[in-house]
């Protein structure tokens, strides 16, 4: 992480973890669910999704007010909804997540599905209690919907696990992951784009950006399950070819898989050239890949 990266971070994250704190902390809902859903926010994460909101209206000369950390909130708490189930028994059955127990582990199996559902319906709830116009609301949840839903990321995780059971090619994998991985990180350009108003352009360009930075986390990710530990990913490791998971490096092998991440990264490159973003904390989200020297 550069100088640049660190010193947004340092500014934005206290700020952010305190609002999300707060407002979980403040809702009128029984102990146990409020405690289950703090546990799996509170556990932290890279926080990739609302840094890149943030991080698109830093660009924009946007403020980053109490609005924008709602709707950064609102992703985190959607996007933490998502792993809690994912780690269910009839899921992934995982035991561990960011280095934690899981939700299920400490609360229970009942408790962590209905976690999961309150912080799936707050993001929704979070976004309508700004103080953003009627259209920038309208348009956050409509967004938001679409990209976690049926048409998103639920659709994803079920072609994963239909997936288990079939050789996937290429085409199909990327498809997978597109609406899987993809759809939350194409949300968040997309809403740090409608909070900042740009023309139909630019917020293309933006999404584009969240796709192919979408594709190259999700590859990286598999080849992390095959190079990594335990210890530096804060979950089980080597699960993917057990599983009989359709990956990058299972598909194309760890060296095609470096080279298709390559590839991802330089498209996410060129849409920030397009947007004249190239030297802003915007394009210091491509240094989470750690590159393969040549």
């Amino acid at each position: 992480m550069n100088k640049r990266m660190q010193d947004f971070q340092s500014t934005n994250l206290p700020k952010f973890e305190k609002k999300i704190a707060e407002f979980l902390n403040n809702l009128s809902a029984e102990t146990t669910l409020k405690d289950a859903m703090a546990y799996s926010v509170e556990i932290g994460g890279k926080r990739i999704r609302p840094l890149m909101i943030m991080a698109i209206c830093s660009f924009y000369n946007r403020s980053i007010d109490d609005d924008v950390l709602a709707v950064a909130g609102s992703l985190e708490f959607l996007h933490t909804y998502s792993l809690i189930h994912d780690d269910l028994p009839e899921m992934d059955n995982d035991d561990l997540r960011r280095g934690k127990a899981t939700n299920h582990k400490v609360f229970g199996q009942a408790e962590a599905v209905l976690a999961g559902d309150g912080l799936l319906t707050l993001a929704f709830d979070w976004v309508a209690r700004t103080g953003l116009d009627s259209k920038s609301k309208v348009d956050l949840i409509a967004a938001l919907a679409k990209a976690a839903g049926p048409e998103g990321m639920v659709s994803g995780q079920i072609a994963d696990i239909e997936g288990e059971h079939k050789t996937l090619n290429l085409e199909q994998l990327k498809k997978v992951h597109e609406r899987k991985t993809g759809a939350l990180l194409r949300y968040a350009c997309q809403a740090g784009g409608i909070l900042c108003k740009t023309e139909k352009e630019e917020l293309e360009l933006l999404v584009n950006f969240g796709a192919s930075f979408g594709l190259a986390f999700q590859i990286y990710d598999d080849i992390l399950d095959v190079v990594s530990t335990t210890k530096e990913m804060g979950k089980a490791v080597h699960k993917d070819k057990g599983e009989n998971k359709n990956t990058y490096p299972v598909i194309l092998g760890l060296d095609g898989a470096y080279q298709r991440l390559e590839q991802a990264i330089e498209e996410a490159e060129g849409a920030l050239v397009k947007l004249n973003a190239s030297d802003c904390v915007l394009a210091d989200f491509l240094e989470y890949f750690k590159r393969k020297e040549s």
